[in-house]
């Protein structure tokens, strides 16, 4: 059984769309593909077949993998309150209000029923695909992570970290979060991808030339700004979308899926993925 976790240099980088896109791509090529995210924090939460609550990210991960969604594939989701409490969310179910205070003091237990949960899910799939939150650089977290590289621990999955060109920084954002990661988790990321690139890529190539050899991990894709009708998670998105408003159907969410996927497929090296996932 395989896995492999997509991580961001950002919130909004890019992680749900491109294991989104794997998922589906995955999917296509006949694998058993699961989607699983330890810990997500969003407004927006899609409630499944049993009256389970779970990230509408995950929701879209599983629709993308075949799959119906499932609370197993994202066992915490904090929704927020205010600026200092959330909606704590635990495998489906409404645990009530907790502080960020009492939610880090809650880790240690937190890391024991997420690490259940994956071995499960592993051993009756052949590839989970993992999303990691926010950045892995948030050295003010790292101690007590459960969701980028904790998680990329608990799985023993390699990392492709995938950064937002289209809003400029990104080769100073791949390069400070690589930096900023101690030797052994800096050793997981196997692969970089630049997301939403616009424009002539020879004008691109040769800082990519000179962000390998600084950093010494390959640049495994270059996926371009898609135009996509599909759900945001993030508080930035465009509320004019049919799949924001609940009227797109399934069939039109199915277009949209093998329109990512096709795009991502033609951009990213899938066969580094592949060899990566220990396919």
């Amino acid at each position: 059984m395989g896995a492999i976790m997509v991580q961001g240099t950002t919130s909004s980088a890019g992680k749900s769309i491109l294991c989104t896109a794997l998922c589906r791509i995955f999917k296509q090529d006949g694998m058993k593909v699961y989607p699983f995210k330890s810990q997500n924090m969003s407004s927006k939460y899609h409630k499944t077949k049993d009256g389970k609550m779970i990230a509408i990210a995950q929701a879209l991960q599983a629709w993308a993998a075949g799959l119906e969604p499932h609370e197993n594939m994202n066992p915490i989701l904090l929704v927020p309150d205010s600026d200092l409490s959330s909606r704590l969310i635990i495998n489906g179910d409404d645990s009530g209000e907790t502080t960020s205070a009492d939610y880090f003091r809650n880790k240690a237990v937190l890391r024991e029923m997420i690490t259940e949960r994956y071995k499960e899910i592993e051993s009756l799939n052949e590839l989970v695909i993992i999303e990691g939150a926010g950045s892995p650089a948030e050295i003010n977290l790292n101690k007590d992570d459960i969701v980028n590289m904790g998680m990329a621990k608990i799985a023993d999955a390699p990392v492709l970290l995938v950064t937002d060109i289209d809003r400029g920084g990104s080769f100073a954002a791949v390069y400070g979060t690589v930096m900023l990661l101690g030797q052994e988790d800096r050793r997981r990321i196997k692969g970089i991808v630049f997301n939403k690139f616009r424009g002539d890529i020879l004008l691109l190539e040769p800082g990519i030339d000179m962000l390998e050899k600084l950093i010494d991990i390959p640049v495994v894709g270059i996926i371009p700004y898609i135009d996509l009708n599909i759900a945001d998670e993030d508080t930035l998105t465009d509320k004019t979308k049919k799949c924001e408003d609940g009227s797109q159907t399934r069939d039109e969410l199915e277009e949209e899926l093998e329109k990512l996927a096709e795009v991502v497929r033609a951009n990213i090296d899938m066969d580094i993925i592949c060899k990566l996932a220990g396919i």
